[in-house]
């Protein structure tokens, strides 16, 4: 792929390398015995991820230049704001199967798994899409030169219009949402056969010998559909930002294993985003609009990036802002 040759060998394999080193050293090292992740172990790995995220993001301005670090932070960022609504979810489902706290790392870890293999499929699939579809057009008739259109992306800033409106729009409290009723659902009980009973961390057990799933399996198969439905609308999103895969890919892995780490340590605060959806809509607004000008204006990845990072601290401090004084 063309990609390949834009950063160097090494650049790639070590990307490779640590993101495997480290979920290795998760599992069977630090969790190797199911236990409750505690707010502090959480922070260390929420400041692991990170600070790995910014460290790479620096060897790409090293190697590739600041366009691409400016890519790199822009789509990083969106893809973790864009995210933050998988925590609703994560605590939505383990309420809902009844999973312990003890469990929960390990369907978020087998999670994270599955995320890898098909953002791979969704980036890499679609920028080669993209890059086969471009067409030479004067639709534009006020114009008087033709312009570089491309269909994939008029399909991708449908997608940002109802990401968009299903953000403005989105109820704060999804309590009362029956995961039994969902599709996810539906599709676990009819491909397996279930129970109702824990085998420990196990996600199968026996039961009359018959072989059973259980709701700890349920609960990753439903997190995982519902996963790739958000991929629906964050990866349009990034689009926005970047063409590039690997920044694409990079980043989103960064985002999305820190998410993991977030939901532990925010579950019990997770009024610091009531009011999030709002600044996800005006992101989304901002995307779909630099993606109807960008034939006729250009606007740089460094502004971007800054209007992204003040309106995600500006929707951070409305909601702190708003809980305190609904708790007075």
């Amino acid at each position: 792929m063309n990609f390949l040759s834009l950063y160097p060998t090494w650049l790639i394999v070590l990307f490779v390398v640590l993101i495997i080193f480290m979920l290795v050293l998760d599992l069977w090292v630090f969790n190797k015995n199911s236990h409750k992740v505690s707010n502090k172990e959480a922070l260390v790995f929420s400041c692991v991820w990170i600070s790995l995220a910014m460290a790479f993001s620096l060897l790409i301005w090293w190697q590739s230049g600041a366009e691409k670090f400016s890519e790199f932070q822009a789509a990083y960022w969106i893809e973790k704001s864009l995210s933050v609504d998988n925590l609703f979810v994560f605590i939505l489902v383990f309420w809902y199967f009844k999973i312990s706290k003890e469990y929960q790392h390990k369907v978020l870890f087998y999670w994270i798994i599955w995320a890898i293999i098909f953002r791979a499929i969704f980036i890499f699939a679609w920028v080669e899409i993209i890059k086969k579809t471009y067409i030479d057009t004067d639709i534009f008739w006020l114009l008087s030169s033709s312009i570089h259109f491309n269909p994939i992306m008029a399909l991708f800033w449908i997608f940002l219009v109802y990401a968009w409106i299903k953000s403005w729009w989105e109820q704060d409290e999804d309590e009362e949402k029956d995961l039994s009723k969902s599709f996810a659902f539906k599709l676990t009980k009819k491909f397996f056969k279930t129970t109702h009973k824990f085998d420990g961390s196990k996600f199968f057990t026996i039961e009359n010998w018959v072989k059973l799933a259980t709701p700890l399996l349920v609960a990753l198969v439903v997190i995982e559909i519902t996963d790739l439905v958000f991929a629906v609308d964050s990866i349009p999103a990034i689009f926005g930002v970047s063409t590039d895969p690997f920044i694409l890919y990079t980043s989103n892995i960064f985002a999305i294993l820190w998410l993991r780490s977030l939901y532990f340590l925010l579950a019990n605060s997770i009024w610091y985003f009531s009011k999030l959806h709002y600044g996800l809509a005006f992101i989304l607004s901002f995307i779909w609009i630099k993606m109807i000008i960008a034939p006729f204006v250009h606007i740089s990845t460094n502004l971007s990036l800054a209007i992204i990072a003040v309106v995600l601290i500006w929707t951070m401090v409305w909601s702190i802002l708003s809980n305190k004084k609904e708790q007075k």
